[in-house]
């Protein structure tokens, strides 16, 4: 149940519900009395929160098993990584192989396959591992693979820059399927790949309509991502363009302006109505509302948060980018790998790391009580093909 006090007396809370509110306020008292603070504020007083909040490393604690001063270092060290991967990567040249956090050391590790890059990279502040295959082949390796037709049994595929492969992903169950094994086979033979199995196929998180939960679309119900200027990005799935989408409340927001699923998963939705945008991510209670102050990627090994309207606030790590899911309505491309949790209703919603918008909520496997994976579709991706501008704090 959502911590309705906690909704009662949060700022940032009362503040959304123009349009962030859509994210996870219900019907009642809570979100009634959240409107009628929201008509008397304004949303420029949002820009006083602090990111790092109490909640946010106690969730981080509940979910990473972090101690708070742990938590702490972690997100310090991760808004570092930002900020030195583009420079590593620049310094390591044609040699480059990938890069990830690795939350041991607390420092982004840059692939080269030429040791006279090494120090170049070094300068930049990174780490530095001797591979084999360069960034450009392994991605190569993967669109070759991404030219296949994936039989229902094979998950997804991506580039693992630790492993220095690409890693095909199949369901434990179906490891021994004929057309499975050919689809291997063949995959195989775009170059250097490694199989490994995952617990259950992937899924989308929409959910059939229920009361009081954040927007509708038909008898869709799915989450909010991130405002952006005249509207806001959700996930491709929710909705078609032109599909009408309304609030908690049922009242009409307006329409989705643009729409793309499968081969992506992302969408827009504009804003009218009396609706308005805030740069917020919603906290459910567990967390402080979070402030989006921009949308630089979060490294492999980085940790990362999602807010939906089912499952709330949870928090894991980026385990892979560039994945293709093989979804069973077909595969969507580019996707970011993590191991939060989600659970239907929750697509669409936001995926943030520190204050750095990443995604929105696509599909996934598992549930929040035993566990799993979801993927996100990244913010920028979707930011570039629409022409939009995220609305940040």
């Amino acid at each position: 149940m959502r911590c309705k006090n906690a909704l009662r007396t949060s700022l940032a809370a009362a503040l959304v519900i123009g349009a962030w509110a859509t994210v996870g306020l219900t019907s009642g008292p809570a979100s009634a009395a959240a409107a009628d603070r929201a008509s008397a504020s304004s949303p420029s007083s949002l820009t006083e929160e602090a990111p790092a909040s109490a909640g946010l490393l106690l969730a981080m604690r509940r979910d990473l098993g972090l101690t708070e001063g742990r938590a702490r270092a972690r997100l310090a060290a991760e808004k570092t990584a930002r900020a030195v991967q583009g420079k590593a990567r620049r310094a390591a040249g044609p040699s480059y192989a990938g890069a990830w956090f690795d939350p041991a050391t607390n420092r982004l590790t840059v692939a080269v396959t030429d040791a006279r890059a090494s120090d170049a990279v070094r300068a930049s502040g990174a780490s530095v591992r001797l591979v084999r295959h360069t960034a450009r082949q392994l991605d190569a390796a993967k669109e070759r693979i991404d030219g296949l037709t994936a039989p229902d049994g094979v998950s997804g595929w991506h580039v693992d820059p630790k492993a220095n492969r690409v890693v095909v992903d199949v369901v434990a169950s179906a490891v021994s399927d004929n057309d499975v094994r050919a689809f291997v086979d063949r995959a195989r033979a775009t170059g250097p790949v490694v199989v490994r199995r995952t617990p259950e196929a992937p899924r989308t998180f929409a959910a059939g309509t229920v009361g009081g939960d954040p927007y509708y679309t038909g008898n869709v119900r799915c989450s909010i991502g991130f405002s952006v200027y005249g509207g806001f990005v959700t996930a491709g799935h929710c909705g078609q363009a032109g599909a009408a989408v309304s609030g908690w409340d049922r009242s009409a927001i307006g329409n989705f302006q643009g729409s793309s699923f499968p081969g992506d998963d992302y969408a827009w939705v504009g804003v009218g109505n009396g609706w308005w945008t805030v740069p917020v991510v919603l906290g459910w209670g567990t967390v402080s509302d979070q402030l989006v102050r921009g949308s630089a990627e979060a490294p492999v090994g980085a940790s990362v948060c999602r807010s939906g309207s089912t499952s709330h606030w949870h928090c894991g790590n980026v385990l892979a980018t560039n994945e293709t899911v093989n979804y069973s309505q077909g595969a969507v491309y580019q996707m970011t790998k993590t191991s939060v949790c989600a659970e239907p209703g929750d697509s669409g919603g936001s995926f943030i790391s520190g204050d750095q918008a990443q995604g929105v909520t696509s599909g996934g496997w598992g549930n929040c009580t035993s566990g799993g994976e979801t993927w996100h579709q990244p913010v920028n991706e979707i930011l570039n093909r629409y022409g939009l501008t995220l609305h940040t704090a």
